[in-house]
């Protein structure tokens, strides 16, 4: 068709330059036109036509195609097709410019191929995050090493087509690179592996509770990455963790404690020793009507004096005598309590101590499993009750431990 054009045009009396400038001037023209063409076609079926199709399907998955940018980068993709194939035609005789020209187009179609592979990865990583399986088996990390690849494999098609060398001559020649991209590469491949073994042992997920005081963190698991493990602070501050890190250094993760029946409470009541003493017939019967411990009261009285009766003890023998003690019967009343606390759950570890005495005092601990594990309702559930207990344990003749401090002092300054 050029040859018949440009004949042509030497048949109307043009010489021969002037009909060859004009018809390569006239394919040139017509190439770009065509080109356009082609980009704006495809443009408003992208920005018209295929929106509306995606509107009327139930998926999801074409809608996040859209949002990627995937059919947009396809449409870059077109014109330049059109102008590679069209350009030996435009630049036919010239050889040179002709490789040149193809060789910077190519390079485009390259460039935009790699994006739009990307754009598709992005998407399976969006539809993906949808399930419920990406908590447990998170591919960020994976995505991101084939992202990498591509984009060494993008750089080296564009290099070799620039230098016009085969691609595999290209990559004979980075063997002797191996170590440097060993230093450059070297978070990534760290990660890469760090992060294979958090995935296969199941170590952490996204929306885990992770706890990790050398690098500050203690939130939530909101991303994991081929390099680093994001983690929300419950301040709302973002840590950033590298994964390898998490394979080399101790973690706490707080997962199994979500998916169990409670979340612990652990504290304790620090009595003053030098009030706990054994249980005088008044006492005795105060306590007996406190409603938890009435039953506890009478089942100890009787049990004492049935065991007292059979030492034959005289009833002025108060060193050998069984006896109740206060800090025995608080301990009681604790259990008995929280036995009947609607927020405690009765089949997991449920435990009212002592613990060794110190200086503090004699520790009293409640060690028991609180049924809602929501921070903010667990937290008022575990005061309620030690605001309880607080208040209850004058009620047994008993104090809590607390150091003197300056009105302590100056209060027994004006007694004496």
């Amino acid at each position: 068709m050029y040859t018949h054009i440009n004949n042509w045009l030497e048949q109307t009396g043009l010489s021969f330059v002037s009909a060859s400038a004009l018809t390569r001037i006239a394919a040139a023209f017509s190439a770009i036109v065509l080109s356009l063409v082609v980009f704006y076609l495809c443009r408003s079926l992208i920005i018209k036509v295929i929106p509306r199709v995606i509107a009327h399907t139930k998926t999801q998955w074409d809608d996040v195609l859209l949002e990627k940018k995937f059919f947009s980068n396809v449409a870059r993709l077109a014109p330049a097709i059109v102008l590679y194939v069209a350009i030996p035609i435009v630049l036919a005789g010239y050889d040179i410019g002709s490789q040149i020209t193809q060789s910077i187009i190519l390079a485009y179609i390259i460039i935009t191929g790699m994006l739009i592979i990307d754009s598709f990865f992005n998407a399976i990583s969006t539809i993906y995050r949808s399930f419920d399986v990406s908590n447990e088996i998170p591919i960020t990390g994976f995505i991101q090493v084939i992202k990498i690849l591509l984009y060494a494999v993008s750089i080296l098609l564009i290099i070799s087509v620039i230098l016009h060398k085969s691609p595999m001559l290209l990559m004979s020649g980075l063997g002797a690179m191996t170590a440097i991209l060993m230093l450059i590469f070297k978070d990534a491949i760290l990660g890469l592996i760090a992060g294979i073994q958090l995935i296969s042992n199941k170590m952490l997920s996204r929306g885990d509770w992770l706890e990790m005081p050398k690098y500050d963190a203690n939130g939530d698991v909101i991303d994991i990455t081929l390099t680093t493990v994001k983690v929300q602070n419950w301040d709302k501050t973002i840590t950033t963790i590298p994964t390898y890190a998490l394979i080399t250094d101790s973690f706490k993760n707080w997962r199994g404690m979500q998916k169990s029946g409670g979340r612990r409470i652990k504290r304790s009541l620090y009595i003053d020793v030098n009030t706990i003493r054994f249980c005088t017939d008044d006492m005795l019967h105060r306590y007996s009507k406190i409603r938890y411990i009435s039953d506890y009261i009478d089942a100890k009285n009787k049990e004492m004096k049935d065991h007292n009766k059979n030492l034959k003890l005289n009833s002025n023998d108060f060193v050998n005598r069984r006896r109740l003690t206060n800090i025995g019967t608080l301990r009681a009343y604790i259990i008995a309590y929280l036995k009947n606390h609607p927020m405690i759950n009765q089949n997991m570890t449920f435990l009212v101590r002592q613990l060794q005495p110190t200086e503090n005092g004699l520790p009293l601990q409640i060690y028991v499993f609180c049924k809602d594990k929501e921070w903010s309702h667990y937290e008022a559930i575990q005061s309620d009750i030690f605001d309880h207990m607080l208040a209850i344990v004058p009620e047994f003749d008993l104090r809590i431990f607390q150091r003197p401090s300056g009105s302590d002092f100056n209060q027994a300054l004006q007694d004496n």
